[in-house]
């Protein structure tokens, strides 16, 4: 192949929902492979209410059993992350978190924490996966998720920016 050329091929999973529905497929185009990367978050008129850096919060918060490792983990300041949480407590009306039984038992996660965490999760697993069928789809690229090999290695500059199902499996 000459640089500068481009390798003409049929979408393969286009093709395949063209022969599931009776229909010739999609004419050959030039074989472009991409990553599907996504940003959903709720708001209100105060600003963020939850989004996928709250939900790695909460996360953190259920694995470690302490906002600053949380934090830590996350490459963001205790300060911050404890703004976000209460932020989101003040607009829900309801707590995220609780302290622990004694002074230094750290926070868990309240039931309607833990609640929304797996929600949200949830939530997530399928809009990317709807976005992805439909860019495919109506784009005919060859994409895939954001580091579909496995789990997600970020480094805390990147861990807020860059999230994906790897992710909320890992």
């Amino acid at each position: 192949m000459h640089p500068g050329t481009t390798t003409l091929r049929p979408a393969p999973r286009r093709a395949k929902l063209a022969a599931r529905a009776g229909r010739a497929p999609a004419p050959a185009q030039p074989a472009v492979r991409g990553t599907l990367r996504l940003k959903v978050w709720f708001e209100n008129e105060e600003g963020v209410l939850f989004g996928m850096g709250r939900y790695l919060l909460l996360r953190q918060v259920g694995e470690s059993g302490s906002l600053k490792a949380a934090a830590a983990a996350l490459g963001m300041s205790y300060r911050a992350a404890w703004g976000k949480i209460k932020a989101t407590e003040a607009a829900m009306g309801v707590r995220l978190i609780e302290k622990g039984g004694c002074k230094r038992a750290g926070y868990h996660l309240s039931a309607v924490g833990e609640q929304l965490r797996r929600s949200y999760e949830r939530f997530y697993r399928e809009v990317e996966a709807h976005a992805l069928d439909r860019a495919q789809q109506v784009l005919h690229f060859d994409l895939y998720p954001f580091d579909e090999g496995g789990g997600v290695v970020l480094e805390a500059a990147d861990r807020a920016q860059c999230v994906n199902i790897n992710t909320l499996q890992s």
